[in-house]
């Protein structure tokens, strides 16, 4: 089983400038760069005279200016966000009161937030974010310049959606599926079966092109989502063979598969190696053994237990 994933990291960003990366579609990219959110959050403007705002990233007075003079002469109706997570959202409340526009999202979910990594913990995610509409799988979003589908993809987050520009085969998916890395998925906040559903729904459509919350187009959208799923099972199996050597503790299945990666991005890997045990508990092939916190325990394969939800 091959897991090679040919990332796009080679993307020219010109901080505040709206382009045209598909018909009727500008991007314009904050300019917040990390570990977590490449070269920063794209916002797309869609549609002409009526304005649709995808993600209007951070709270950012010269990114607010550029949405700003990008869209002068035109209304914005809707104020799109994919999911409450800060560099995603916080620009809303500000957009809006200086253009206007229904902010749409999920809304609350109901279920545990956060995650235990830098970068990823509560801060990162706004508990209190409320949409003014909320909107679930299968509505649609339109006024005269546009139309959007919504589809609740949740994995990355419980409340992410992805929104498809009706009649374009052009999807936008946030966190959910991105060219330039593998999207994290750090519980609570993440779900690796969610995850993998939501992505096994993408391979049921025929979209031509995916823009990301983060990084370039992505022109292969089936060819990537498949590589994103052979990537995860890659993954779970590797997993399953530390337990089988006795490498059966995170931290240790982290240093055996993730030796080399930057040491500011190992909680985030030991949240993705949660995830993935949560997951293998879930169908009953692993359970925790020991454990005081989720992290701490090791893990053996099923004993036989009950699958846990």
């Amino acid at each position: 089983m091959s897991a090679e994933l040919a990332f796009n990291r080679s993307v020219d960003v010109d901080y505040g400038v709206a382009e045209e990366v598909a018909p009727g579609v500008r991007r314009i990219v904050a300019n917040n760069p990390g570990p977590y959110t490449f070269l920063g959050t794209n916002t797309y403007l869609v549609g002409s005279g009526e304005i649709a705002v995808i993600d209007p990233g951070p709270a950012d007075a010269d990114h607010l200016a550029a949405i700003a003079a990008a869209t002068r002469g035109e209304r914005i109706s809707h104020i799109l966000i994919t999911h409450s997570h800060r560099d995603h959202c916080d620009g809303a409340l500000p957009l809006q009161r200086r253009l206007g526009g229904d902010i749409v999202a999920f809304g609350p979910t109901g279920t545990a937030r956060g995650a235990g990594a830098p970068g990823l913990g509560d801060t990162f995610v706004d508990k209190a974010f409320r949409p003014d509409l909320p909107v679930g799988d299968g509505d649609t979003v339109k006024a005269r310049g546009f139309a959007l589908d919504v589809l609740h993809m949740p994995g990355h987050a419980p409340d992410h959606l992805c929104f498809a520009l009706v009649g374009k085969r052009t999807m936008f998916t946030g966190d959910h599926v991105m060219g330039w890395n593998t999207t994290v998925i750090a519980p609570p906040e993440g779900d690796m079966g969610d995850f993998i559903a939501s992505l096994e729904r993408l391979m049921q459509r025929h979209d031509k092109v995916f823009l990301p919350g983060h990084g370039g187009r992505i022109e292969t959208p089936q060819r990537v989502v498949r590589a994103y799923i052979t990537h995860r099972k890659w993954r779970e199996q590797n997993i399953l063979a530390c337990i089988d050597d006795g490498v059966s503790t995170i931290p240790r299945i982290v240093a055996k598969l993730y030796g080399a990666l930057d040491a500011n991005l190992k909680e985030a890997a030991a949240l993705s190696v949660l995830a993935h045990l949560e997951h293998l508990n879930a169908r009953g092939m692993v359970s925790a053994e020991g454990a005081t916190d989720k992290l701490s325990g090791f893990y053996v394969r099923g004993s036989g237990a009950a699958p846990s939800s």
